[in-house]
């Protein structure tokens, strides 16, 4: 029978010590390659304190209220995060 996602968290969940041990050995190890040192460093900061926040800095030619459903929903279709030319464009060639 197959374990379900909760049995799998629970079994993941009880190497946590040996893990982040591992990881601190891994980190502390002078004759490990670097990026492994580095990755290890990485991994416990973001378990401990948690990923930094991510930002996303989007610019529009004009406020979103301005645009209308149709354009909004071209943009998202085409993953366009801008002008929704490219969208109509594309509509008008079919």
């Amino acid at each position: 029978m197959a374990k379900t996602p909760t049995d799998i968290r629970s079994l993941a969940r009880s190497h946590t010590e040996t893990a982040v041990r591992t990881l601190a050995g891994i980190m502390n190890e002078p004759g490990a390659p670097a990026s492994a040192r580095v990755s290890a460093a990485i991994a416990l900061l973001d378990r401990g304190w948690g990923r930094p926040d991510q930002s996303l800095d989007i610019t529009h030619k004009r406020e979103l209220r301005e645009y209308t459903d149709a354009e909004l929903l071209a943009i998202i279709a085409d993953g366009v995060a801008g002008d929704p030319a490219p969208a109509k464009a594309k509509k008008e060639l079919n």
